[in-house]
């Protein structure tokens, strides 16, 4: 087992792969009452065009699948596996994102047979036709209630405004239409192709003995059998660099309009700590922009327009990548190109001043500290950083080591008319 410090994070994770594949971790966090444990697979709602498992030829499977896969997951031939969590103390859950499902739970005792229920239940999938069909009004109604809420519609509104054939575009649940195709075969050929052990990791945090652990993961994992893994290949259209659409609003039932704004990261080839630099110099560009010390949050706020709603967010996967900014506002057409100015004049180096860059450097270092408290956190934000060949306890240190000159640089590469897009959520037109 391989002992991993962090001195500067006070911290000590212990790895091993297993013979099959499977990449575990652990945590111990002594004087915590709560463990946390995850068990997540390479694969999400991106992840619709690939070669199954034992296969030669690519494949193109319904939109939705990945999350549909996730909500099938719990219900076997003997019943549902939230019961049995729940008979043992624990609180379980999964999601689905673009690019992981997620299965989790937490508990304060019990944890070895927790543990025991998640590995069982996630690698002995049990899908009938008739339990599909019957899954299919669910989520048909998850989704409706989705297409109600403005503040999804306006986000996925954007996303769909920047990309013109990059799946990340279509809702992590699909479409009403695209899962009335799905089948039974279609979610064992995903299950076949995107959850043997070698494309999944567990992660446990919390007051527990690594060395224990470990070995009751081993001992479970000896007593099941896996096809010889077989690297996964996935293939994904074409994106051009600039946004599809520049601009789109959406009639719903609301008081105050949405504004969100975006840009369209680039594809780079950076990896590794160089990758991690990349993120976090976009994070403190928005902070340093947008967040409420900056000028322009100051002046919107105080002239009414904007409120506590407006933020930002930045996304980077495998593939993709796109920062968002906006909120509620009686000026939708101001507010998107307040934003749109502030973004181009920071392409330019302005706003990006020392005294901006130090504030908001100590922040996001006394954030991620402070996250560090949270076992979910780790859990969850680990794994992303590992399917993405990044460390999330180097984020410290490598925030430490950052200069302005990163995040003048990332503007002038990154920031670039062409990739903005707006979308806004207005209210529905009286007659």
């Amino acid at each position: 087992m391989e002992k991993n410090v962090f001195d500067q994070m006070n911290e000590t994770v212990y790895h091993e792969q297993l013979d099959n594949g499977l990449n575990v971790y652990i945590l111990p966090k002594k004087g915590f009452n709560k463990t946390y444990v995850t068990f997540t697979t390479n694969y999400g709602s991106i992840d619709n065009e690939f070669i199954p498992n034992g296969e030669s030829d690519f494949v193109h499977v319904p939109d939705g699948i990945a999350h549909f896969l996730e909500h099938k997951m719990f219900e076997k031939e003997d019943g549902d596996v939230f019961q049995k969590f729940s008979s043992q103390g624990a609180s379980a859950n999964a999601f689905t994102s673009f690019t992981r499902t997620a299965y989790l739970f937490s508990a304060t005792s019990n944890v070895t047979e927790n543990t025991e229920t998640l590995l069982d239940f996630v690698q002995a999938p049990y899908f009938t036709e008739q339990t599909v069909e019957k899954e299919k009004g669910i989520i048909g109604q998850e989704i409706r209630m989705y297409d109600d809420n403005p503040d999804w519609r306006v986000y996925f509104g954007l996303i769909e405004n920047l990309y013109k054939h990059h799946p990340v575009k279509i809702d992590i649940a699909g479409t009403v239409e695209s899962i009335a195709d799905i089948t039974k075969d279609h979610l064992y050929t995903c299950y076949n192709t995107f959850y043997h052990p070698v494309n999944m990791t567990l992660f446990i945090v919390g007051p527990v003995d690594p060395d224990a652990m470990m070995q009751l993961v081993k001992e479970n994992q000896s007593k099941k059998s896996f096809p010889e893994p077989i690297p996964v290949e996935r293939r994904f259209p074409e994106e051009p660099e600039k946004a599809a659409l520049e601009h789109h609003e959406i009639r719903m039932s609301v008081n105050t309009p949405k504004c969100e704004v975006g840009f369209k990261m680039p594809l780079s080839d950076r990896t590794g700590v160089d990758k991690l630099r990349e993120e976090l110099a976009a994070n403190l560009l928005l902070e340093m922009l947008f967040g409420k010390t900056a000028k322009f949050y100051e002046k919107a706020y105080n002239s009414g327009l904007i409120d506590d709603t407006f933020g930002f967010d930045y996304t980077g996967e495998r593939g993709f990548g796109f920062a968002l900014v906006g909120g509620d506002t009686d000026k939708p057409e101001q507010l998107a190109q307040r934003i749109q100015t502030q973004l181009l004049e920071a392409k330019e180096g302005g706003h990006l001043t020392k005294e901006a860059f130090e504030r908001a450097r100590k922040k996001k270092i006394g954030t991620t500290l402070r996250a560090f408290n949270s076992p979910e956190f780790i859990a969850n934000q680990f794994t992303r950083y590992q399917f993405n060949g990044l460390n999330l306890f180097e984020i410290v240190p490598v925030l430490e080591k950052m200069t302005l000159e990163d995040v003048v640089d990332f503007a002038k590469e990154m920031i670039d008319e062409h990739r903005f897009s707006s979308c806004f959520v207005l209210p529905k037109e009286t007659a």
